[in-house]
Order: C-alpha cells, then sequence, then structure tokens
C-alpha cells in the first residue's frame, strides 16, 4: 500500500496528480494532432514537434514550484534547460529534414528520461512514481531508438506519436496512483 505522510508531500502529490492528469490529455491530444501530419515534415509537423518539449518546459517549471516542499527541485530545472535546448534544436533540425529531427528527439528522449527516472526514483515514498520510474527508463530506451532510426532508409516521424502515446498513459497511471496515496493521507 501507498501512503502519504508528511503535509508538504500531499500537497506535492495533490498537484502532481492534476499536473499529470493534463500530461496525460495533452500527449493524447498533440499524438492525435502529430498523426494527422506525421507523413512529412511540413509547418504543422514541426510546430507539433516544438511544441512538445516546451509544453515539458512548462510540466517542469510547475512542478518544480510545487516540489520544493518535499526536495530539491535541481533536476527539474535541469529538465527545463534540456527541453528548452531540444525545442531550440528541434527548430534548427526541421531545415535539415527527418533524420535531423529524430536524431534531436532521440537525444532528449534519453536526457529528460533519465531526469524522470532519477526524479521518480527520489520520490517513492510520495507514491504513484512507478510508473514514472519505468516511463523514464523506457524513454531512454525511445531515445536510442530515435536517434538509431535515424539512419533508416526511410525514417518516420510516426516512432514521436508511438513516443507520446504511452508516455501519456504513464502518466495517467500515476495521476490515479497519487490521488489514492493522497486519499490515504
Amino acid at each position: 500500500m501507498t501512503t502519504v505522510t508528511a503535509p508538504g508531500i500531499s500537497t506535492t502529490a495533490s498537484t502532481l496528480r492534476r499536473l499529470y492528469s493534463v500530461r496525460f490529455v495533452f500527449a493524447i491530444v498533440w499524438a492525435l494532432a502529430m498523426f494527422t501530419t506525421a507523413t512529412q515534415l511540413g509547418s504543422l509537423a514541426m510546430a507539433l514537434l516544438v511544441i512538445y518539449p516546451l509544453f515539458d518546459v512548462a510540466a517542469a517549471v510547475i512542478d518544480a514550484r510545487t516540489s520544493r516542499a518535499t526536495g530539491s527541485p535541481t533536476l527539474l530545472y535541469v529538465n527545463v534547460v534540456v527541453s528548452l535546448l531540444a525545442a531550440v534544436g528541434l527548430a534548427f533540425a526541421g531545415t535539415s529534414g527527418i533524420p535531423a529531427v529524430l536524431r534531436v528527439w532521440g537525444a532528449w528522449a534519453v536526457v529528460a528520461g533519465l531526469v524522470q527516472l532519477i526524479v521518480g526514483v527520489n520520490r517513492r515514498k510520495m507514491g504513484g512514481q512507478w510508473p514514472m520510474i519505468i516511463s523514464g527508463g523506457l524513454s531512454v530506451l525511445a531515445g536510442g531508438s530515435f536517434i538509431a532510426s535515424a539512419s533508416a532508409d526511410n525514417p518516420a516521424l510516426t516512432n514521436a506519436i508511438a513516443y507520446a502515446i504511452p508516455g501519456g498513459i504513464f502518466f495517467l497511471i500515476s495521476a490515479i496512483r497519487l490521488g489514492r496515496a493522497a486519499k490515504a493521507n
């Protein structure tokens, strides 16, 4: 059974539950929008690819502000910087084609996944973090896959969709588990 024991943790868990729910909805809506344009690297696809890490920036800032009561938000600020760099990198990579985009997306997925994994491990006592730990680990693997697929004969952006949907589902599962943990307090 997962429990929340300190008031700071309870408040953080409640806010994270809402944030994770929003992240789930965003990931699904983003994936559906990306699905309509993923066959080519047009302006809509590029906008969506840049928006995704920018949304991650906003979520990490909210998370860092919320999490000060339960620990150091340093890794979350690292994620802010990494995601900002990814957004800029994706904007430039888009002018070079899908392989360049996949390399930048992959590098971002690896680093952001490592951050998510470590933050989840550090938050285990809060409850609801196993989905975040698993998701972080899978993000690292997926990032490596994106980088490798950039060298394929016909690299495709559809892999990004396959990345967003499970990530969103893991956020939803974590939100549900955090809700249970907050109610148990």
